[in-house]
């Protein structure tokens, strides 16, 4: 299936209207099944292609799309389409902002007790449990905060009514300090995992990065002397520049280089987080939000969803659009700062984890194999993630990619993406239920929670977008284009096909259920076309790029230039110059065609080799024309 991000956005947007919009008012969904993670997906479905991609945008009543304000007719005009926006954004931020003003990042219900299975129910949840903060969350609310403000700061300036304005100055500073709390809560969440050699954790973790069977001490030590070269770096940048959330224990542990480490992110804000202040004055806060001090649950290790989740989040908070909108205050700024210190170590960590050695990478030993002894093709997918933002703000080399290329094949085949789905097929749970990750540190206050995540085709089409737009061999881009578009196909076959949400995901029943009797499902996942939506956002990007340069291409369109030009120049030798005939204005087309072919020939190589054939077929018309001619005479 061909990707095609501005049309499928635009179904999706009708959908997600038919879907929440009931008799002029934002319909949530029923309120057991509403949490701060659920709803804010939900209006990301809408908001969030709207601020990333300029013909998509409605911030700008006056200049919206004419097939974008079609999509959203059951709005309104344009005007009333951006007011319903300001709209949804008051109620979201209302509805998870407590009677103390404080901003809830609850995971209410997706948290999971007991069975996993599909369709079977989890067990009741304590309301402490339910009430615990999710990294997700947090993550979430940085990309809904930054797409708001900037809405917000472009929307301004159209809107004349003196109490619009004031509603949307109200909205936009509760936005601001729900960013606020949102990036405290990302920074307290951030842990070093300091291995000692009693760890069992310590074993798993050289197995993983080593291939080969550690047969000895001197084997051990050689690893072990190998990965502290390689991550030196890092190790001193955690060390030094990193203080929230990284205690001396943790920093004397980092100066002993026969422990191994690990960074990223819990599931929330860990055990014996280190306190942190934000400048009040900047913020509608009286005093100190809670989340700065509150006491974490989280077992003081990294989990790499979680991991990867930030670091989406911290993209936003670092990219050219909220600098140049200038959407973050002068405190925020910090913490802006803090992040990106833990954004850029983490990439660094995962990256280098996962192309240790001088073979085999560890990350093409697929599964990948977490420092707890889980393993799943999942995990493998997520570290590709990191791997390919890391690629993405380094300069990334063709064996990395094409070796990426390779991964991403694999995967899509161990997903049943581009394989069939068999009987009782064990892949199947990847996506159906999902994969189970337990929740250490919440059986504190009652039974462990688990968290299920589903995301596994998303996931690999946004990441397959994105390699594509690092790669620049041809061969590579064609691969993971095709990895793309089979995605695609299957998620498209993913989509509900009745009710009021037909068009959004997910019913995954003929896909991954084949032959199985299944009742259609009706009822809307946002986790799942949420994260639909930020693929196709990541595929707009991509698209807009300029296209892979063959230098093949561009010799053979230099040949043809060449050629073109020297036949133009021999018939230019017989025209008159006053000439108003169909022939002296074919020749000045043709001498067009190859200023045009010659100014684009660097950027655009396979388009000005086109160019020049066209050159060439015209030119040998013209000749054909002119033998004719005098063979008539």
């Amino acid at each position: 299936m061909r990707i095609q991000p501005r049309q499928q956005i635009l179904d999706i947007w009708r959908s997600v209207i038919q879907a929440s919009f009931r008799d002029g008012a934002w319909n949530w969904g029923p309120k057991e099944e509403r949490n701060s993670i659920r709803d804010a997906e939900m209006v990301l479905c809408l908001l969030y292609p709207a601020t990333e991609l300029p013909n998509l945008a409605l911030d700008r009543p006056d200049s919206t799309a004419d097939d974008v304000v079609k999509a959203l007719a059951p709005l309104g005009r344009p005007t009333s389409i951006a007011l319903k926006v300001i709209d949804v954004l008051a109620d979201y931020v209302a509805e998870y902002t407590d009677t103390e003003g404080e901003p809830i990042f609850s995971g209410g219900s997706y948290f999971r007790v007991g069975g996993d299975k599909a369709g079977a129910k989890s067990e009741p949840i304590d309301e402490r449990q339910r009430n615990l903060d999710v990294v997700d969350s947090y993550s979430m609310s940085v990309t809904l905060c930054l797409a708001a403000l900037g809405f917000i700061s472009v929307l301004r300036s159209s809107v004349k009514k003196s109490e619009t304005r004031q509603t949307i100055g109200q909205l936009e500073r509760a936005v601001q300090d729900r960013l606020t709390a949102a990036m405290v809560g990302l920074l307290r969440s951030f842990v070093v995992n300091i291995v000692d050699e009693s760890d069992p954790a310590r074993e798993i973790m050289l197995r993983t990065v080593s291939p080969t069977r550690i047969r000895d001490q001197a084997q051990e030590q050689a690893v072990v002397d190998n990965l502290n070269s390689r991550l030196a770096r890092t190790r001193a940048r955690l060390r030094d520049d990193v203080r929230l959330g990284v205690g001396e224990d943790v920093k004397e542990g980092l100066r002993d280089e026969n422990m191994l480490f690990e960074c990223g992110w819990g599931w929330s804000i860990v055990r014996n987080a280190t306190p942190f202040k934000i400048e009040l004055a900047e913020t509608g806060f009286r005093d100190q939000p809670k989340i700065c001090s509150v006491d974490g649950v989280a077992d003081p290790r990294p989990y790499l969803y979680s991991t990867v989740v930030a670091l989406d989040g911290i993209n936003d908070l670092l990219s050219t659009r909220t600098r140049e909108l200038g959407l973050l205050n002068e405190d925020q700024r910090r913490l802006s700062d803090a992040l990106q210190v833990r954004w850029a170590q983490t990439q660094r960590y995962w990256s280098t984890i996962a192309r240790f050695g001088d073979g085999d990478w560890p990350l093409e030993d697929i599964p990948w194999r977490t420092s707890d002894g889980d393993e799943n093709d999942y995990y493998s997918l997520l570290v590709s993630s990191v791997l390919v933002q890391d690629l993405e703000n380094r300069e990334a080399t063709d064996d990395d990619l094409n070796r990426a290329v390779a991964v991403f094949e694999s995967l899509a085949q161990r997903g049943r993406i581009t394989r069939r789905v068999t009987v009782n097929d064990p892949a199947v749970e990847m996506h159906v239920p999902g994969v189970r990750m337990n929740l250490g540190g919440s059986e504190l206050l009652g039974t462990r929670l688990h968290w299920t995540v589903a995301d596994f085709a998303p996931l690999l089409l946004k990441r397959a977008l994105q390699a594509t737009r690092l790669s620049q061999n041809v061969a590579a881009r064609k691969a993971l284009m095709d990895v793309a578009d089979s995605t695609m196909a299957h998620l498209d076959r993913r989509r509900i096909s009745q009710g009021p949400a037909a068009g959004l995901w997910d019913d995954p029943g003929d896909v991954l259920f084949p032959g199985e009797s299944r009742v259609p499902t009706t009822k809307p996942s946002w986790y799942l076309s949420e994260r639909v939506v930020e693929a196709l956002v990541s595929g707009a990007r991509t698209f807009r790029e300029s296209p892979v340069r063959s230098s093949a291409v561009g010799t053979r369109a230099q040949e043809l230039l060449h050629e073109a030009e020297h036949l133009l120049n021999r018939e230019m030798l017989d025209a008159d110059a006053d000439d108003t005939s169909a022939k002296r204005s074919e020749l000045n087309k043709i001498e067009a065609i190859l200023i045009r072919a010659r100014k684009i020939i660097i950027q655009q190589p396979g388009t000005a080799n086109a160019l020049a054939l066209d050159a060439l077929r015209r030119l040998d018309e013209l000749a054909v024309a002119h033998r004719d001619a005098t063979r008539s005479m």
